[in-house]
């Protein structure tokens, strides 16, 4: 039996949608081979401190219960730590466990981590903040914080809110325009855009594969510059990704390198790293880190 201790995010969309979960999961992981420790809600006040705790437990492997951002946050520790980090999607999204190959429902997650391999994955940086998929400047990022505010509501009211602000935003946000410079380049990247995103490592285009990476540990972070951003342009460009032929498009530029520097004439940004935001002072100091942190994965998700 390997030993882990689990920590969950019980502010989690998916443990609301289903209250079982929290019974169901430490069974499951019994189940699968884990002799485990959990670390309960009470156990401090805090998503942060119940992390503390469960890293100073002596357990190899820390299971996480979250989304993309409390995976990430718990990233930025573990890489410190040494420790083993095993993902239970409990997110919206859940882009990293989908690129780690893991079944999108908690409990099959949970039986897959008892067949789960060690994988080292690249993990990438911005003035100091990890992000374990990618960071975006801009447009999507406002968007984000709206649905973010209404996303516990449930209800059609809340949906059209999200909505209407979106469309807001759409109209009224400006451009944001920036200086790109990485290393080996002979002159900085002048762009006027509406959103830009620095991903850890490349998407692959395939029909039915949308912000899919097949490769964690590439080394190398991939620029992508939308040249529009528009209601019309935003369908377009999820038609042509369900297709697998959305890199063509000629609005959308992309650029790689291990680091990538972005100037902008305001003094801070907004930028959402793995769906969590936080404002950053400027410039923009991006970097990978190769291989920087051990994750469990199932065996079929190698490259």
């Amino acid at each position: 039996m390997r030993r882990a201790v689990l920590v969950m995010n019980g502010r989690a969309g998916t443990l609301s949608a289903r209250p079982e979960l929290p019974q169901l999961i430490p069974q499951a992981l019994r189940s699968a081979g884990f002799d485990l420790t959990i670390i309960a809600e009470d156990a401090a006040p805090n998503m942060q401190g119940r992390v503390e705790a469960a890293i100073a437990t002596d357990a190899p492997i820390v299971i996480v219960g979250g989304g993309d951002g409390t995976i990430r946050s718990v990233a930025a520790r573990l890489g410190e730590s040494g420790k083993i980090l095993a993902v239970l999607p409990l997110g919206t999204l859940n882009l990293l466990a989908r690129d780690l190959g893991m079944p999108l429902d908690p409990v099959e997650a949970a039986l897959a981590l008892g067949r789960a391999t060690e994988r080292r994955i690249d993990v990438g940086e911005v003035n100091g903040e990890v992000f374990l998929c990618q960071s975006v400047i801009g447009l999507p990022n406002t968007i984000n914080r709206y649905r973010e505010l209404h996303r516990r509501e449930k209800t059609w009211r809340s949906l059209l809110k999200v909505f209407i602000a979106a469309f807001r935003t759409l109209l009224r946000q400006r451009p944001h325009r920036l200086m790109v410079n990485a290393p080996g380049w002979h002159k900085p990247w002048r762009i006027w855009t509406r959103a830009l995103s620095v991903v850890n490592n490349d998407y692959e285009e395939g029909t039915g594969r949308m912000f899919h990476r097949p490769r964690l540990d590439g080394g190398a972070l991939h620029l992508y510059v939308s040249r529009r951003f528009s209601i019309g342009w935003s369908a377009k460009m999820l038609l042509a990704m369900a297709l697998g032929i959305w890199k063509r498009s000629r609005e959308i530029e992309i650029v790689s390198g291990p680091a990538f520097t972005i100037r902008s004439r305001r003094r801070r940004l907004r930028v959402m790293n793995d769906g969590e935001a936080c404002i950053l002072a400027t410039p923009l100091q991006y970097a990978i880190h190769p291989r920087a942190l051990t994750v469990l994965a199932p065996p079929e998700s190698g490259r």
